[in-house]
């Protein structure tokens, strides 16, 4: 179509046209380029779940999983890795301050190889000691009561331990030699 606009000096004309190549630059190749991770942590009662962005900067929450039982809850976990084609998990590795593991590392460690046998996808164990804190500290500070914080906490946990490997990674891989 043609659209002019009368100017002082004159008239210009704009003239859009159909592209006649596809563009150099593709959104969707490029965000697939970009391997999105889904960060976890797995408590005895539920799972937070965290979704990487498309750049691969930032952890965001996505939802908690209320455990029923272990097909479930790996068929929930298959769907949102299917819907955000991630490359990769991230699960919390509860060990003690000491280096110890601790129960329910040992317990993360089993859903982890339970997670690599059923989806075929590199499972990273990350250590994870304090990220509940962490998280109640960060609800402290935006005001969330007592009450709601069990809806959120374990996203929340789910985004601190994402989050803290996607710095460590991004970091390791910008101190490798060009």
């Amino acid at each position: 179509f043609r659209v002019r606009f009368p100017t002082i000096s004159g008239t210009i004309t704009l003239v859009e046209t159909p592209p006649t190549s596809p563009p150099s630059w593709d959104a969707t190749a490029a965000a697939q380029a970009i391997p999105r991770f889904l960060g976890l942590d797995h408590g005895a009662r539920r799972i937070g779940v965290a979704i990487s962005d498309e750049l691969g900067l930032t952890a965001q929450p996505l939802l908690t999983i209320i455990h029923s039982n272990a097909r479930n809850d790996l068929r929930s976990l298959g769907r949102l890795l299917r819907r955000y084609a991630c490359a990769g998990i991230v699960i919390g590795w509860p060990i003690h301050l000491s280096g110890d593991r601790s129960p329910r590392a040992i317990a993360a460690e089993k859903f982890a190889d339970s997670l690599r046998a059923e989806f075929n996808l590199p499972v990273h164990l990350w250590d994870e000691r304090m990220s509940t804190a962490e998280a109640h500290r960060h609800l402290d500070v935006v005001g969330r009561g007592a009450r709601d914080r069990k809806d959120v906490i374990d996203q929340i946990a789910a985004v601190l331990i994402l989050q803290s490997w996607l710095d460590a990674h991004r970091q390791s891989n910008s101190q490798q030699p060009t």
